[in-house]
C-alpha cells in the first residue's frame, strides 16, 4: 500500500493530466468517475479531501460550478476575450425556429393557449419585439379563470458569448410587457455559458430553454428553467398589444 502523501500526489497528477486533455473542461461527475477507475482503493471522503485542497491551488480552476479546467486554458481564454476580432460564425436562420417554439409553448409547456411567430421589428422597437409571443387565456367553461397572461420568447442560434449576452438582455426587456419571458439558446453553447445563463435565469425570473440548432424540423426543445410570473408595466402592455390586434387579440 502506498503512503498517503504519495497517493495524494498521484491523484493530483492524474487530475492534472485529465484536465489538460480537455480544452473545454471536464464536469465533476466525469472527472470523479475516471479517478475512481484509476484509484479504486481510495474512499469517497479521501477523494473529496484531495479535491478540496486542489481548489485552493493554482493548477486547475473552475470557470463555473462543477467544471474543471487546466490553468493554462484560463490564460488562453483571457487572450481570446481581449483579441481584436473573432472569425464570424456561419449564421443560422433563426426564423425557422419561431413557429416550432410557438407550438412548443402551447402543447408542451402549456404556458400559452395561443402563440405566434413574431420577430423582426414589428413593435417598431428592436428591444421590444420578441421572436415568439403568446397569450394564456382561460376558456369560458373553466371554473377558475385567471387574468390574461402574455408570454414572450427570444430565440438565439449563435453561441458566441456576446450574442448570448445580448439575447439575455432582450429577454429581460420583454418583462416590461410580458407576464413570463423565455430565453431559448442552443444546447451546444459552451459548458461555461449554460450554467451562467441558468443562474441568471433563476435570479431574474426568466425561463431558459435549450434546443438543437442543427435540426429545424425537430429542434428538441428542453426546458431548463421555468419562467416566473410577474406583473408587467400596463403602459407597455397596452402600447405593444395594439400591434397584435387581429393576430393574437
Amino acid at each position: 500500500m502506498s503512503k498517503p502523501g504519495t497517493i495524494k500526489d498521484a491523484i493530483q497528477k492524474a487530475i492534472k493530466l485529465i484536465s489538460e486533455s480537455s480544452t473545454t473542461g471536464i464536469r465533476w461527475n466525469e472527472l470523479n468517475r475516471k479517478l475512481k477507475e484509476a484509484f479504486p482503493e481510495i474512499s469517497e471522503s479521501a477523494m473529496s479531501n484531495v479535491f478540496t485542497n486542489l481548489r485552493a491551488e493554482d493548477s486547475i480552476y473552475r470557470p463555473v460550478e462543477g467544471l474543471y479546467k487546466d490553468i493554462k486554458y484560463k490564460e488562453a481564454e483571457e487572450e481570446i476575450v481581449t483579441a481584436p476580432t473573432a472569425k464570424p460564425q456561419p449564421k443560422i436562420d433563426e426564423k425557422q425556429f419561431y413557429q416550432p417554439f410557438a407550438i412548443y409553448l402551447v402543447n408542451e409547456l402549456e404556458e400559452c393557449t395561443e402563440a405566434i411567430a413574431w420577430g423582426g421589428n414589428k413593435f417598431k422597437d428592436k428591444w421590444s419585439t420578441p421572436d415568439v409571443i403568446g397569450k394564456l387565456q382561460a376558456k369560458e367553461r373553466e371554473i377558475y379563470r385567471p387574468t390574461l397572461g402574455i408570454i414572450s420568447a427570444e430565440i438565439k442560434t449563435a453561441i458566441d458569448p456576446h450574442a448570448l449576452i445580448e439575447a439575455f438582455g432582450q429577454t429581460c426587456a420583454y418583462k416590461l410587457f410580458s407576464h413570463r419571458s423565455y430565453l431559448v439558446v442552443p444546447g451546444d453553447s459552451s459548458e461555461e455559458d449554460k450554467p451562467r445563463l441558468d443562474a441568471l435565469a433563476r435570479i431574474f425570473g426568466i425561463g431558459l430553454v435549450l434546443f438543437d440548432r442543427t435540426k429545424p424540423e425537430n429542434p428538441n426543445f428542453q426546458i431548463r428553467v421555468r419562467a416566473s410570473r410577474h406583473e408587467p408595466d400596463m403602459f407597455y402592455v397596452n402600447k405593444y398589444a395594439k400591434y397584435l390586434e387581429g393576430k393574437l387579440f
